[in-house]
């Protein structure tokens, strides 16, 4: 079983940055991965994925501009960037893989979630 492990996350100020790292110890340079977000109350959502091979990418209207999603599979990593943070981005960020070559832009297209990175942003 493939496991994923999310970091960079922690309490920022609106406006700033932070930049978080998804790692497995697994070779995933086959697979498309995701980012995801789930806020309090609220249902889990994607906001940025990229295809196998770097060359594909898509964004969540809310985070168009802002958010980064980049991949070195030479060291199993893909990260996501953030800038220009508000406090509507405050939540828990999952990475995740995708279940086959065709995945959607949906929660119900990726598998083995991470245990999440905590992100709260401040007024």
């Amino acid at each position: 079983q493939v496991q994923l492990v999310e970091s960079g996350g922690g309490l920022v100020q609106a406006g700033d940055s932070l930049r978080l790292s998804c790692a497995t110890s697994e070779t995933f340079n086959n697979v498309g991965v995701g980012w995801f977000r789930q806020a309090p109350g609220k249902e889990r959502e994607p906001i940025a994925t990229i295809s196998r091979d770097g060359k594909f990418t898509k964004y969540g209207d809310s985070v168009k501009g802002r958010f980064t999603i980049s991949r070195d599979n030479a060291k199993n990593t893909v990260n996501l960037q953030m800038e220009d943070l508000k406090p509507e981005d405050t939540a828990v960020y999952y990475c995740a893989l995708a279940k086959a070559p065709w995945s959607r832009f949906r929660v119900d297209d990726f598998a083995s979630w991470g245990q999440g990175t905590q992100v709260t942003v401040s007024a």
